[in-house]
């Protein structure tokens, strides 16, 4: 592929991570809204989330005539498995280490490690280091992330602590590792029908522990609202758009993007919510914009 073609498609994929990572920026606040209006434990809203956003998801690809092109080969079934399959395992690590720790040391941790697992696989795999444009991204990223969301208070101590922390870097393990299974193209599958079919499957998977849980939702309209706008906006609609630029973009810049959720969460929660970021916090979304910024010019 020549420069001059190969330049705007990765352009083309900045924007759509940038896009993905601002949708699911808004996913925190409807989760919590829903949370808050249904009453409901961090892991019924993961399921909901999972679900309402496959289901929706589906819907779409039925609607526009793709469920009767899809051909279910045996790659294509395993690729849909590894994706359900690693969307419940990072929505329940996650949800997991908030229970042990509190939101800001898990997302911090979680966001924080999935570029550094990836740049790790990624020099692994190729057997070459990050270069050092992706080093410095990286590592200015992790300060900045740490700074928009570090919070001391209501932190537990000892083993709590640390079962938090392992569990959120098993959840950015485990979506570094659907960050670069995604990447690899499967004939006959696209974005859409990876993110329809692994979010149902991954939602399905999440089910018996949210039902555990309760996972009973108030039928009033504003909850339907929030529970909709969750499953198709932040979730479906994220999703598809970040395994769409996956195909283009390289997987370390791909999974700086993630970066752009708290960022975006942190700026509604401070402007919708009225949550005081501060100095320091603002100080953090900026270094994460330099970060996000560096990455895109050079990659």
């Amino acid at each position: 592929m020549s420069t001059t073609v190969a330049a705007p498609a990765r352009g083309r994929s900045a924007v759509t991570l940038i896009i993905a990572g601002l949708l699911w920026g808004t996913g925190g606040l409807s989760g919590t809204l829903l949370a808050t209006k249904g009453h409901l434990h961090s892991l019924p809203v993961a399921a909901y989330r999972l679900l309402l956003g496959g289901c929706c998801t589906v819907l779409f690809l039925w609607a526009r005539g793709s469920l009767r092109n899809m051909v279910w080969t045996k790659p294509v079934l395993v690729r849909l498995l590894a994706a359900g399959v690693l969307l419940a395992q990072f929505q329940s690590c996650y949800f997991g280490a908030i229970s042990f720790t509190s939101v800001s040391i898990s997302t911090m941790v979680t966001i924080g490690s999935v570029p550094v697992f990836v740049a790790l696989a990624t020099a692994v795999r190729t057997r070459r280091l990050p270069s050092p444009v992706n080093l410095v991204a990286i590592a200015v990223a992790v300060l900045g992330l740490v700074l928009l969301t570090w919070s001391p208070e209501g932190i537990p101590g000892g083993w709590r602590l640390l079962a938090g922390v392992a569990l959120a870097l098993a959840a950015g393990a485990g979506f570094a590792a659907l960050t670069l299974l995604t990447r690899r193209h499967v004939e006959g599958l696209d974005a859409f029908s990876t993110t329809a079919f692994g979010c149902l499957l991954g939602g399905l998977l999440l089910t018996p522990a949210g039902l555990w849980f309760g996972m009973a939702l108030p039928l009033r309209p504003d909850v339907l609202a929030v529970a909709l706008y969750f499953g198709i906006v932040p979730t479906g609609l994220g999703y598809a758009m970040y395994f769409l630029a996956l195909r283009r973009a390289p997987a370390v810049v791909a999974a700086l993007s993630t970066l752009m959720e708290p960022l975006t969460a942190a700026v509604l929660s401070a402007f919708v919510l009225h949550d005081q970021l501060g100095p320091v916090g603002w100080t953090g979304a900026a270094l994460l914009v330099g970060a996000l910024a560096l990455t895109y010019t050079k990659s």
